[in-house]
């Protein structure tokens, strides 16, 4: 598939300049500081040491004064509180940072999780059924809520307070809960609007203990679970997210609690963990605990006291994501041979498809891989209690949210965000919900924002790149959405020596650039279709990443292919 390159705006060259001297940098990477919003010394020093001081006043939040009076009031009064969370790793994550942390100060506690089957997303009527029965008269909702109005105005009835603490997009109409931490509902100046659910949990633990006027040190032991939620719920890793990551990530890397740390043994980690780590490796077998069977074990491995309880659950949960693999490949396997075989389906501007018989845990990863082969807005769907429900995956700029908000009236129930969302209708009324779907989409969607997209930061020659260089890269880090890893761009590149491809699909070679002698190895993964233009001895250009490599013992910097261009 063809990629589009997009170069960002160069900043002006003497702003460049003068902060490449002021902090003893490379021009390139001052350049890229000031693209991230960083143009003079004591934002570079914010920027490269980030301070948990730099975190935000919870207070800053709507409704979080009377969120904490309500928690202090239930804890002073003796009443059963119960801590209740989404199935997927924000939601797991979540509930073990409350759950854990609130435990250790008090005592007549407990979680639930949906199931994901039975009662499905967010606040149900079985989990309210259960809060009452058993004398509950405070529920703390994490990652899920602010769309349950129905069932919130049903607990009041109950005599059940609602603390609802959620990052979703609000509706119209807000529940009745006692409290609602949202950065996104309306009047709220809460000054950063892209927490993710277990980080509005977090600002509500921080605002407990400013109260308190104790354990902030114990709560930011915590931080471990609040950047394994960020990383796994793609949210922008700029702002507050940057720091809680950042001291998240140094948390998990020095003193990881048994779970994360069983969850790295068991996906080969063993170097620095890092974003795009808990991305891969940790968030699958996270979910599999809710995709495959109940996701209480994921919160329950996050809360393991012994690394070998850990182990043991880890491992459980390692089956329960191999096992999800395989639907994963089959269902995918499956989509994508529908698509192929209707010309509509080929050449529409969307993917929305449906199979009664899919399991619902994996239709958001199909939804992706579709994705992958197709770069289009795609909906996969299956039957699920009489219903057709499933998952919506976006294309980089393009508010998928939005154009399922314009099908709300064949809808029975939606939510998320602009690049993933959930979704239930009647089945009857798929074929209309595809077809409105695709008129939405074809009429607000651009031709540029259906092609691949690379982004690249900025041009240097491969000359630049020192173990200086990259040690500055290096400390741009957490990567993620907002704040990506630098892509460069290099042209009059040569092949040096014969370039090899490796397991049918990866492509490995050194390469040097015209005027130099000095050879840089360079990697593809899944780019052997690009063998024969660097095999044809032109000049090419060349998209990538600056990485490490660590190998026998020895580290080298190496090239990270991200796409490759015969110099026209």
């Amino acid at each position: 598939m063809e990629k589009r390159w997009v170069y960002q705006d160069s900043a002006e060259d003497e702003a460049v300049q003068k902060l490449a001297k002021e902090i003893n940098v490379n021009p390139a990477l001052a350049n890229l500081l000031i693209q991230r919003g960083v143009d003079n010394f004591d934002e570079a020093k914010t920027f490269f040491r980030p301070n948990l001081k730099m975190l935000h006043d919870p207070f800053l939040m709507k409704d979080m004064e009377h969120a904490v009076n309500r928690l202090i009031l239930a804890m002073e009064r003796n009443e059963k509180i119960l801590i209740y969370g989404d199935y997927d790793v924000d939601g797991t994550t979540s509930v073990a940072l409350a759950y854990g942390f609130l435990q250790t100060i008090y005592e007549p506690i407990e979680y639930y999780i949906p199931d994901r089957y039975k009662e499905g997303y967010g606040i149900s009527e079985e989990g309210i059924q259960y809060a009452a029965e058993n004398d509950f008269s405070l529920i703390i909702s994490l990652d899920c809520g602010i769309r349950a109005v129905g069932l919130i105005n049903e607990a009041r009835k109950k005599n059940i307070d609602f603390i609802i603490c959620d990052h979703h997009r609000p509706g119209d109409q807000l529940p009745p809960a006692h409290a609602i931490l949202n950065p996104k509902q309306v009047g709220c100046s809460y000054p950063f609007k892209e927490l993710c659910g277990c980080g509005v949990g977090f600002k509500l633990l921080h605002g407990l203990c400013i109260r308190l006027k104790n354990h902030q040190k114990k709560l930011a032991e915590w931080l471990d679970l609040v950047a394994v939620a960020i990383a796994a719920d793609i949210v922008p890793i700029n702002g507050e997210n940057r720091i809680l990551s950042y001291f998240g990530l140094q948390r998990l890397n020095e003193a990881a609690r048994p779970g994360l740390k069983a969850l790295a043994q068991l996906a080969g980690l063993r170097n620095d963990i890092n974003i795009e780590n808990i991305v891969f490796g940790f968030a699958p077998r996270i979910n599999a605990a809710g995709r495959m069977e109940h996701a209480k074990a994921a919160v329950q491995l996050l809360l393991a006291e012994t690394d070998e309880q850990a182990l043991k659950m880890a491992n459980e949960l390692n089956v329960q994501n191999t096992e999800r693999r395989g639907y994963d490949t089959h269902m995918t396997q499956e989509a994508l041979e529908m698509i192929e075989q209707e010309e509509k389906l080929l050449q529409a501007k969307t993917t929305v498809l449906f199979k009664n018989d899919w399991h619902k845990g994996v239709v958001g990863i199909v939804a992706s891989r579709c994705i992958e082969k197709y770069y289009r807005p795609t909906v996969i769907l299956t039957e699920s209690h009489g219903k057709a429900s499933g998952s919506a995956r976006s294309v980089d700029g393009y508010d998928v949210y939005a154009a399922i908000e314009a099908c709300s009236d064949l809808l029975e129930q939606f939510g998320g965000h602009k690049y993933a969302a959930g979704l239930t209708m009647p089945v009857e009324n798929v074929p209309l919900f595809q077809q409105k779907f695709e008129e939405t989409v074809a009429q607000s969607i651009s031709d540029d924002q259906l092609i691949p997209l690379v982004n690249i930061d900025t041009k240097i020659n491969l000359s630049d790149i020192t173990p200086k260089f990259y040690n500055v890269v290096k400390q741009f880090a957490p990567f993620g959405p907002g704040n990506m890893r630098p892509i460069f761009m290099s042209d009059y590149l040569m092949v040096y020596g014969y370039p090899q491809i490796l397991k049918e699909q990866h492509l490995k070679f050194s390469v040097r650039q015209e005027g130099s002698q000095k050879v840089y190895n360079a990697i593809g993964f899944g780019m052997a279709h690009y063998y024969e233009i660097v095999l044809e001895g032109k000049p090419f250009q060349m998209a990538y990443n600056v990485e490490e490599n660590h190998y026998n013992g020895n580290t080298s910097l190496q090239l990270m292919i991200r796409d490759i261009k015969p110099m026209e």
